[in-house]
């Protein structure tokens, strides 16, 4: 039955791909998959720089905290999900789907942050305190715009992955262009599941370059060759 749907599936399907329903649908879909991304990867970023500034300065918690963090990121996504949901009561909440992609995001961005406030010379850090600047001073002003780089940089990684990973916060209501996934499953229909391809992956790209783009803006003195 199933092979025999299939076979019959127009592709492309043009009349599913001019219909003006299918742009509306498609559009509020993407809205709801950069929506997630950004939220999910700023609760990420959130939770994980302090953890690296604690990691920083007292050296001993870089081990644990990487080997949690690590562990997180290797919890099967629908596994996740499932835990997640049972913690806040609610499977479909947007709250579940948020609170797992930032799960996921935190390996990423902890092990950025700590390499790039690490890659601060010694000498600079000296330079900062023969100024008389105070901990924080010397973190906001000389550290975090030296790490900068290298933080993008896991924030680029994290945002691409947020991306692929948002599709399977799909099966719990909320998951972008994943309910493509989804629709194109349940109808046997390539067209629908293409779109959906083709729109994460455009997503990951323009992500990554306007990433690029801030950084270049922020930080003139980094940019790429």
């Amino acid at each position: 039955m199933t092979s025999a749907t299939v076979a019959q599936a127009q592709f492309p399907d043009w009349n599913w791909l001019t219909n003006p329903r299918t742009h509306e649908r498609v559009l509020g879909y993407t809205v709801e998959h950069v929506e997630l991304t950004v939220l999910a990867v700023a609760l990420g970023l959130a939770i994980a720089t302090p953890l690296a500034l604690a990691a920083v300065r007292w050296r001993w918690l870089y081990t644990p905290l990487l080997t949690v963090t690590g562990l997180l990121f290797t919890i099967p996504s629908i596994a996740m999900f499932l835990l997640i949901g049972i913690a806040y009561d609610s499977y479909l909440g947007r709250a579940t789907a948020l609170t797992g992609l930032a799960v996921y995001s935190l390996l990423i961005l902890f092990r950025n942050t700590v390499a790039g406030l690490d890659n601060v010379p010694d000498d600079i850090r000296e330079a900062g305190e023969a100024l008389g600047h105070t901990t924080r001073q010397q973190l906001l002003r000389i550290e975090v715009p030296i790490a900068l780089p290298v933080i993008i940089a896991g924030v680029r990684v994290a945002t691409v992955t947020t991306i692929g990973l948002t599709t399977i916060t799909a099966l719990i209501g909320h998951g972008g262009l994943g309910q493509l996934f989804i629709t194109g499953f349940n109808r046997q229909n390539p067209t629908i599941l293409l779109v959906g391809v083709i729109g994460c992956a455009l997503l990951a790209l323009l992500a990554d370059l306007a990433l690029v783009f801030l950084q270049n803006r922020l930080l003139p003195w980094a940019r790429q060759e």
